[in-house]
């Protein structure tokens, strides 16, 4: 496959295709993605430069960090070589701050307590009552202050004890999930009870490396708040012939009556970390082993021939509605929390399947060269595949694939990491943001819109604290810069409609608060506690901080689950690495740490391969 060569004939029927795959989705509809595609894809427009050179107020900013351009070598060693001025990145800090206060204080100002802000309009926004069939909002809002609950941690990360504090309080005398609205059991999971056990631990923890996050005469109340919610989203997974649960289930009423029996793989498979934390701090193995029994049922459903998995599957048959295999949306989380259940809970069976499954997407996800940093060849890109036969399914991408070099950092395969990421870096340098779906084929966006996401820059984070990198520090910059331009509005960040015409959207989605701004926050907080404690933490999917620790190492399901047995061949619980790739983190050497981490000359070839020179 040759990134470069567009076929002429896919050129004149890119119309005819674009129709085609508007009527034949990939996904199910509603089902798998954050947000549904409310518009015809757009013509593939004109090869863009790089973005505009940044406002008068980031070049004074980057005059005052005293960051200058270096001499000798290439353009890309002369941009992103040599040290980070610890200046800058303590500004660059502290604009990550504000961004965060002023989309935050706007919501509390204009929307609280509804669920989202209305950031052009400077209004709230609630569950669409007047049309339930509108899942882009139903999904998601649940009529519960979705945003406060989904900013707690990060209050507390960025040490802001005063308002953390107001905010717990605000949350428990003024939320209640005794609701008539209709959610998707995979978004409150991650959003809600994630926050709420994430903020509960915050509370608990006898450290408090975050300075004083304690709430006078607390008593376990969000923690019982998590158990309400979880109760409620029980219902999902009854009578369903396979363990695997609804998509939707009504917080009054349990599942809708006219509810799908289609439900995408990473909804259903990714709700094993809130789930079993929730089980570990109650002493009850019930939500546990609902969410892995889900697992264990998709896991077993794999294609015998490639071992992958499909993005859509009928929960009482078990048949693969959707046979594409990738690493975007309606698998992605699901490859996530194998990996991190297995960091946090110490279950051998998750890392055994995290191996299986990453070997299986080496094998036949994986295009481009053998090595990162070395050889001939394209680079290295992960594409959509048949799930039965490992055929190239389309030539598009999407945004939220953008989280994997981060899973690959948790697993040392930073090399690999390193490609990938540069060339995610690539898109956004091109648009200033990621469009949700990139066409690398035709070096265009097939879905242009940008909903604020965060999968970037997380794995630009975790990048950076693998590597220490400061090329890193750069990308982070340039994110920052974007958002600051093309995202802001008169009362908090708003969506991109299109990348390329930078028209707005009036939706600011709770995530850009408890992931975006976080991520990069820590990117440029070096003494973030998150980094000095010694304490070790993981971070959900959608970015809330739970402390590894041995409370949650007590396995409460075997008396319920048939027990896992250990083969002699397997895996050890402590070796956490991927077992089929070369490079791990050991082969990336201090002298390359104030060098690019990708050579200029593939950086070029990545930028080329995007449209970008």
């Amino acid at each position: 496959m040759q990134w470069r060569s567009v076929v002429l004939g896919l050129l004149l029927l890119r119309l005819g295709l674009q129709a085609l795959l508007a009527l034949l989705p990939a996904l199910a509809p509603g089902l798998c993605l954050r947000r549904r595609f409310p518009f015809p894809f757009p013509p593939p427009p004109a090869a863009l430069g790089p973005p505009e050179p940044g406002s008068s107020h980031w070049g004074s900013l980057l005059r005052r960090g005293g960051l200058g351009e270096t001499t000798g070598g290439d353009e890309y060693e002369r941009r992103y070589s040599g040290a980070f001025p610890p200046q800058l990145r303590a500004r660059l800090r502290d604009a990550a701050r504000g961004m965060f206060v002023f989309g935050y204080d706007s919501y509390m100002q204009h929307a609280f307590p509804r669920d989202e802000l209305d950031p052009l309009h400077c209004r709230g926004r609630g569950p669409d009552r007047h049309d339930p069939s509108n899942l882009n909002i139903n999904d998601v809002l649940g009529n519960y202050s979705l945003t406060l609950i989904d900013a707690l941690d990060t209050l507390a990360v960025m040490g802001n004890s005063s308002e953390f504090q107001k905010a717990v309080k605000l949350v428990i005398d003024t939320v209640s999930f005794d609701k008539d609205s209709t959610v998707q059991v995979f978004e409150a999971t991650i959003r809600v009870l994630g926050s709420l056990l994430s903020a509960h631990i915050i509370i608990t923890d006898s450290k408090q490396p975050f300075g004083d996050m304690t709430i006078k005469d607390y008593d376990n109340e969000l923690l019982h708040l998590a158990h309400d919610l979880a109760v409620r989203l029980l219902p999902a997974f009854e009578n369903t012939k396979t363990g695997i649960p609804y998509p939707r289930v009504n917080l009054k009423k349990g599942v809708p009556p006219d509810s799908h029996n289609e439900t995408c793989t990473a909804g259903a498979g990714s709700l094993l970390v809130e789930f079993g934390i929730l089980s570990r701090l109650l002493g009850d193995s019930t939500f546990e082993w609902v969410a892995r029994r889900a697992v264990k049922a998709l896991w077993s459903l794999r294609s015998n021939d490639t071992g992958l998995l499909g993005n859509v599957v009928n929960i009482q048959t078990g048949h693969w509605v959707g046979k594409q295999s990738g690493l975007g949306a309606g698998l992605d989380s699901f490859y996530e929390y194998l990996l991190k259940s297995y960091i946090l809970f110490g279950e051998q069976e998750d890392l055994e399947m995290f191996n299986d499954a990453y070997r299986n997407i080496q094998s036949h996800l994986r295009r481009g060269r053998e090595a990162c940093n070395e050889g001939e060849g394209d680079p290295p890109l992960y594409v959509n595949v048949n799930m039965f036969t490992g055929q190239l399914m389309n030539t598009w991408i999407d945004s939220l694939q953008a989280f994997f070099p981060g899973l690959q950092v948790l697993i040392g395969d930073v090399e690999d990491a390193i490609c990938l990421h540069a060339f995610y870096y690539a898109i956004w340098k091109r648009y200033g943001a990621l469009p949700e779906r990139y066409n690398w084929q035709l070096q265009a966006p097939d879905v242009p819109f940008y909903p604020l996401r965060p999968e970037l820059v997380e794995s630009t984070y975790l990048l950076y604290q693998a590597t220490k990198n400061p090329f890193y520090l750069h990308v982070g910059m340039d994110i920052l810069q974007s958002l600051e331009k093309y995202t802001k509005a008169k009362c908090g960040y708003a969506t991109l409609h299109h990348v390329v015409e930078k028209t707005k959207e009036d939706r600011m989605e709770s995530f850009f608060l408890s992931e975006t701004c976080k991520y990069l926050y820590l990117l440029f907080d070096e003494e973030n506690p998150l980094h000095q404690s010694g304490n070790k933490y993981m971070f959900t999917t959608e970015g809330h901080v739970v402390s590894v620790d041995e409370r949650f190492r007590s396995s409460l399901w075997q008396d319920i689950l048939p027990a896992y047995e250990e083969s002699p061949d397997k895996v050890k619980p402590t070796e956490i690495k991927a077992l089929n790739f070369s490079s791990n983190c050991n082969k990336v050497p201090d002298e390359r740490r104030y060098l690019l981490p990708l050579k200029s000359n593939y950086m070029r070839q990545i930028d080329q391969m995007v449209g970008l020179i």
